[in-house]
């Protein structure tokens, strides 16, 4: 009996070590690619918008295209952060009352602003030199990409693992930082 057990482990071993363990290191070569491609996009896009200072439509659905051609599903999540300076007032009555001291406030906007300016429903489709989303010099703007589809490396990790994918743990890719021009 235990002959029979120990070539059953022997052979179930094999299995694992010729065939899954090869497989998983595959899918995970793959998802590091997957995750690169989508990281270089992602860092192309944002210092486009840094530098140019506004995000158009058709820079928009480049990085749409561009994020397709990686394999995986990613959600697009934009965020801006317009800087304003407030000044400080002993009574906010009074204009005589000047502390002689700003305080920076950041308004921010979201991917639901930026594609209501980019995509009216007021403007023609064609018409692209209007349907900008314009950012002043200073202010910052954040791309965070969400991953929602599930890959090879998932379904294997999750089997080696034991935990099934998508169970709450998401991949976030995230870039940005402060808008460097106005060329608009």
């Amino acid at each position: 009996m235990s002959n029979a057990l120990s070539k059953i482990t022997a052979a179930l071993l094999a299995v694992i070590l010729l065939y899954l363990f090869p497989a998983f290191q595959y899918a995970e070569r793959e998802e590091d690619l997957r995750l690169l491609a989508a990281y270089n996009c992602l860092v192309q896009f944002t210092d486009a918008i840094r530098i140019k200072g506004y995000l158009s439509p058709v820079m928009y659905e480049d990085f749409s295209r561009e994020l397709e051609s990686t394999g995986a599903i990613y959600d697009i999540e934009l965020e801006h952060r317009h800087k304003k300076y407030h000044p400080e007032y002993e009574d906010p009555a009074d204009p005589a009352t000047f502390k002689e001291d700003f305080s920076v406030v950041y308004d921010s906007y979201f991917t639901s602003a930026f594609l209501e300016e980019m995509y009216p429903s007021s403007l023609p489709v064609g018409d692209s030199t209007l349907r900008k989303y314009k950012l002043e010099a200073g202010d910052f703007v954040n791309v965070t990409l969400v991953k929602r589809s599930h890959t090879a490396f998932d379904a294997l990790s999750g089997f080696i693992s034991g935990f099934l994918p998508g169970n709450g743990h998401t991949q976030a890719l995230v870039y940005g930082g402060m808008v460097l021009n106005e060329d608009y």
